[in-house]
């Protein structure tokens, strides 16, 4: 397995500096079964994850990762994409939550619905995508259809990309990524598997260094810094 810090070039966003608490506050959007959410609450338990999850936002009523969530004993907000006229009041509304929890990174975990980010939140939403970007995403590309896309490219390495969120689907500065051999005999199940052990240890990686202050995005290229 291989880990490395990669950096792409796209519109800039200026680095955003504020006051983070410690622990650091999660906003979680999800959309589905809640599998990288419960990756988080099993980090932040076993104490690999200095973090805590203040709100769970799912745009979907009946999502099982609500169940998870709540098992969990934490707050959720359900926010439809259906009841908003467009992107732009659907995202107003999440981030109108996630500034009442004061949230000071939201984590898109498996969350199917684009966004618009506020100008405050800006560099403090991340998302894992399960692929190397900016190869098989963009609209569509979620779930199985990923990698059964790799696999038919003929792609010989597959893997997950934690990136910083802009205004475009699977779109911005990425953070890290993990990378997985894709085999002769792997099938779009098999494959996701290998992508997701690497998705669970990319996405609280991603979190820690933010939490630490050791990201910053200059130029929009997200660059590593002692601290």
């Amino acid at each position: 397995m291989c880990f490395t810090l990669v950096t792409i070039i796209m519109p800039p966003i200026d680095s955003v500096f504020f006051s983070m608490h410690s622990p650091i506050r999660l906003a979680v959007l999800i959309s589905g079964g809640g599998t990288t959410l419960q990756n988080f609450i099993e980090h932040i338990g076993g104490g690999r994850m200095l973090a805590e999850i203040a709100l769970v936002v799912s745009s979907n009523p009946t999502a099982f990762g609500i169940e998870r969530a709540r098992a969990a004993g934490l707050p959720v907000a359900v926010i439809r994409r259906e009841d908003f006229e467009s992107a732009a009041p659907f995202s107003d509304a999440i981030f109108a939550r996630c500034r009442e929890v004061e949230a000071d990174l939201v984590a898109c975990a498996g969350f199917l619905k684009l966004l618009k980010i506020p100008a405050d939140f800006a560099g403090r939403v991340m998302n894992i995508h399960p692929a190397l970007l900016p190869a098989f995403g963009g609209k569509g590309m979620y779930g199985h259809r990923v990698h059964e896309a790799v696999l038919e490219s003929g792609a010989r390495v597959s893997g997950c990309t934690v990136h910083f969120v802009d205004d475009h689907y699977d779109h911005g500065p990425i953070i890290l990524e993990r990378t997985v051999p894709v085999l002769d005999d792997d099938t779009p199940e098999s494959l996701a598997a290998r992508v997701f052990e690497q998705e669970c240890a990319a996405f609280p990686e991603a979190i820690r260094l933010f939490a630490a202050g050791q990201l910053e995005i200059s130029g929009g290229r997200v660059r590593g810094k002692s601290v």
